[in-house]
């Protein structure tokens, strides 16, 4: 099962002084089955800063031990959803690509498999 939505803002994290060993909450989940390597995509456009998507993709590659060829042919088949999704009108900015969406495949395209 996959998340789908796991960014910064879908995650709780325990009050300072709640105790040690707290669990992280995790909220907001739109859970289909998948490969694992089609969850990055929201973690790289979210508080986004085009620099840092090559250490991003990276970092979340070696923790989640993905494969970074799959892990990247999978988040680029995401950003090709999400901006038919943008042309069409179904999340907001309708009608164009978002520059972030453009700059996180541009990215990746230039990334060693």
């Amino acid at each position: 099962m996959l998340h789908w939505d796991l960014h910064y803002a879908n995650v709780l994290v325990p009050l300072a002084g709640s105790g040690r060993g707290e669990p992280w909450v995790v909220i907001d989940p739109k859970p289909p089955a998948g490969d694992p390597g089609s969850e990055l995509l929201p973690a790289l456009v979210n508080r986004f800063e085009a620099d840092q998507v090559p250490a991003r993709f990276d970092l979340m590659t070696e923790v989640l031990g993905l494969d970074r060829g799959r892990a990247r042919a999978w988040t680029l088949g995401r950003v090709l959803q999400n901006g038919l999704w943008e042309l069409k009108g179904e999340e907001e900015g309708a009608g164009a690509l978002s520059g972030e969406r453009v700059a996180v495949a541009r990215a990746l395209l230039t990334l060693r498999a």
